[in-house]
């Protein structure tokens, strides 16, 4: 049970069978009581506590927060004094320092761990350093791999982050001009008030004044806009399949056309929001509604075809392509057609008047009395 944010109950066993019942009033008082009493621990801030996984640490203990708390996550520990301004870390390979916001040191040696394949690898050490805090940062990651970065910020006049695949030179960050290599994706790119302006060639094409003009490709995708948010274009190649979309105006007017190269299959969805919206699959059954409220905000969500559109669209056709099956539908019924290759079935004003046909004949009914019935005549096969 909780109350707010503020007073929590829970309990009952677990899968660990652990037992474990907690109370917190939050943030002056925390209590866990468990069949496993290594488990217990009891916090009254700011005076004394225990805690264990709360918080977002596996383990927290403080005397009179905050002139002092150590605090565990994983194999790293840190003891802060005065919390945040003085504190030391050691633990997995780990040792730092930091009289925030003045200078920080921390520096971690490059150790031997298995993976999730059961095979070691090398876990890159790092030294990292600040200085008047946040104006004043560096950095060296991956010590000892053979993907070593490194990175100075000198904030906000000059910021640079460099890899063996990739480097990142920015001037005024975060809204001067930007320069970035990326050798892995081969391709060269220069910024200015990232994300307007925005210039880039090689493997990845850029040109984008924004809200005026902008065009992206690569090899698999396309992203154009002219007057964002007037006009909008995307296109996506994955192996056979090709999407293509067209917007105006965001969901005002969209076009989406999917097409198997491989298969040899086309879907076709266009939305003019509100007024109809139009799908054809790619077994070639289709569906045209008018009107259409919320389909075109979520174009992938068969839930709201089923649960609301029953309500506003006045006028639905529907074809399968498979069996020849038709429907109509006009104001919610007032008018309905369907037909298959061998019958035809019509309604008015609701099912008052009512006409089928078929391979048995024809009927017709009002007010569900039928008012008359032609049978089919039968002609015997000749010998």
């Amino acid at each position: 049970m909780q109350i707010l944010e503020f007073i929590s109950f829970s309990g009952g066993q677990t899968s660990a069978e652990t037992g474990a019942s907690r109370f917190t009033f939050f943030p002056f008082y925390f209590q866990q009581r468990a069949l496993d009493t290594n488990l217990n621990y009891t916090a009254v801030v700011p005076f004394y506590g225990h805690l264990k996984n709360r918080l977002f640490r596996d383990e927290i203990k403080f005397i009179m927060f905050p002139l002092y708390s150590e605090t565990r996550k994983k194999e790293v520990i840190t003891d802060n004094y005065l919390f945040p301004v003085f504190d030391v870390r050691y633990g997995d390979h780990v040792k730092g320092w930091q009289v925030w916001p003045v200078f920080g040191v921390e520096h971690k040696k490059s150790s031997l761990r298995t993976n999730s394949l059961d095979e070691v690898e090398t876990d890159g050490g790092y030294d990292k350093y600040f200085a008047a805090w946040p104006f004043y940062f560096q950095e060296r990651g991956g010590l000892d791999t053979t993907n070593q970065t490194k990175s100075l910020a000198v904030v906000p006049f000059y910021c640079r982050n460099h890899s063996a695949t990739r480097d990142v030179t920015s001037y005024g960050w975060p809204l001067g001009f930007n320069v970035i290599e990326d050798r892995a994706k081969n391709y060269e790119e220069h910024d200015f008030l990232w994300p307007l302006n925005v210039v880039a060639r090689g493997d990845r094409t850029v040109t984008r004044v924004f809200p005026f003009y902008s065009q992206a490709r690569n090899r698999d995708l396309e992203s154009d806009f002219y007057l964002w948010p007037v006009y909008k274009f995307n296109r996506l190649e994955s192996g056979p399949l090709e999407r293509r979309r067209t917007r105006i105006m965001f969901f005002l007017y969209s076009d989406i056309v999917e097409t198997n190269r491989e298969a040899g299959g086309l879907f076709e969805r266009t939305d003019f929001w509100p007024f109809y919206s139009v799908r054809r699959d790619m077994n070639g059954d289709y569906r045209w509604q008018t009107l259409a409220i919320v389909e075109p905000f979520f174009p992938n969500n068969r839930s709201m075809k089923r649960e609301y559109s029953q309500v506003y669209s006045f006028w639905r056709c529907e074809k399968n392509n498979k069996t020849g099956a038709s429907s109509q539908s006009l104001f919610w019924n007032l008018y309905r057609r369907e037909a298959t290759p061998h019958s035809k079935k019509c309604s008015l004003l609701f099912g008052l008047y009512q006409y089928q046909s078929g391979p048995d004949g024809q009927r017709w009914r009002v007010c569900h009395v039928t008012v008359g019935k032609k049978t089919a005549r039968v002609t015997a096969p000749q010998s």
